[in-house]
């Protein structure tokens, strides 16, 4: 039995986690089950998977779902920790053997390099890891022989569409696999474009956070579906898969496919361009990761191709998807110039969606930011988090003076 952590168990793709383990439940076992305030939702999960362990953040939920679990006699084992130490416990626990890496933001950095520190098979949906301390935490994954596979749909088609020989590497090490030597000309990281494709820049002035939310394919929260919106998310995973696959920002090209059924592709030096095509479901990502090298079924249902039809794809304008360019600018600057890009998002977003600002002063709140900050060679955690602190408040300061 593989005993799995599901750091943001409640979150999207947390529950889509639970689902295939409820499919394979001979083979993997919830073994720990975190959240950070959704007290009923992780009770329900208590109930359902009968972890051993169930960590809130916020130490007064962990308080009231202790309580609710002491009244319920097959609950009552389930031990309940508090606050963020108690993630990085759980990612380092010596009887997990996967970890879903699943919390949103940068609040999933520190319980991601733990599990990387202890040698774990990470299952990576937590793409600021990678933003933010790209080389660090590769670095923390080949030390401590992690196996480091990609959750994010483009990121795991990416992965199924290189060759063995790349991707056994990848999985295990730093990933100094070259892209040339493995005949590997570009990787096309599609993206579906969002909400506000074809919605002229005036338009997007006016948008509102439940417009910005409403994904036209894709089942997310709200401040993964406002990155989706200002492409933003995609511009992290351009980042991201410049670490997972040792590849440099010419190296990858973002295509817009509205109907996010192709997930990303390789094109290689003899012509041919390699796809992965499958319905518009997290929990095929997650199966794949599980059972590398195998396969499994996951409970997604087979694609259609007659059904879809048509597959479209058109090239990014980075006038009107700013976040976008800001993204590969940050890339290309590298030091800590991603995690001052990562954390003023997180506070341009989060100012939106709580009214404060426009949706089109988010890109100019990030652009901002960056140009105050000078990015610094990021050769420590704490390097790091002092820039992302940093930047925090240089955005709190644009955001409070621009609202």
């Amino acid at each position: 039995m593989i005993n799995v952590a599901i750091l943001g168990s409640t979150g999207s793709i947390g529950t889509s986690t639970l689902d295939v383990i409820t499919r394979q439940n001979e083979r993997f076992n919830a073994f720990a089950l975190t959240a950070n305030k959704n007290i009923e939702r992780l009770y329900e999960q208590c109930c359902h998977y009968l972890p051993e362990i169930a960590v809130m953040v916020d130490e007064d939920c962990a308080h009231e779902l202790e309580k609710k679990l002491k009244k319920n006699i097959e609950t009552s084992h389930i031990k309940v920790l508090s606050g963020t130490e108690a993630l990085d416990d759980v990612a380092s626990d010596e009887q997990v053997d996967y970890v879903m890496a699943a919390i949103v933001g940068a609040a999933g950095l520190s319980s991601s390099l733990a599990a990387a520190r202890s040698g774990k098979r990470i299952l990576l949906a937590n793409k600021e890891s990678l933003v933010m301390s790209g080389d660090l935490f590769m670095q923390t994954v080949k030390d401590n022989g992690a196996t480091l596979l990609p959750i994010d749909s483009e990121h795991n088609a990416i992965f199924q569409s290189m060759p063995e020989s790349f991707t056994r590497t990848a999985a295990s090490s730093n990933n100094q696999g070259s892209l040339a030597l493995s005949g590997v000309t570009k990787i096309l990281l599609t993206a579906s474009g969002g909400p506000f494709l074809n919605k002229t820049l005036d338009q997007l002035h006016h948008v509102t956070p439940d417009q910005a939310c409403a994904h036209p394919t894709w089942e997310m929260g709200r401040k993964i579906s406002v990155d989706s919106a200002t492409m933003m998310n995609k511009g992290l995973e351009v980042i991201e898969a410049s670490w997972l696959f040792n590849a440099t920002a010419d190296d990858i090209q973002v295509v817009i496919h509205p109907q996010s059924v192709v997930h990303s592709m390789v094109s290689y030096s003899d012509g041919s361009v390699l796809a992965q095509l499958g319905n518009p479901d997290m929990r095929t990502p997650i199966a794949h990761a599980m059972a590398w090298p195998d396969r499994m079924e996951s409970g997604v249902e087979q694609l259609d191709i007659f059904k879809v039809a048509q597959l479209n794809f058109e090239q990014p304008d980075f006038e009107r998807f700013v976040c976008l360019r800001l993204a590969y600018d940050a890339l290309r600057a590298a030091g800590t110039a991603p995690a001052i890009l990562n954390a003023a998002n997180e506070i341009a977003v989060d100012s939106f969606l709580n009214g404060e600002i426009t949706f089109t002063r988010i890109a100019d709140v990030v652009e901002q930011t960056l140009e105050q900050l000078v990015s610094k060679t990021a050769t420590s955690l704490e390097i790091i988090l002092s820039a992302d602190e940093q930047a925090r408040r240089v955005a709190k300061e644009i955001c409070a003076g621009n609202s």
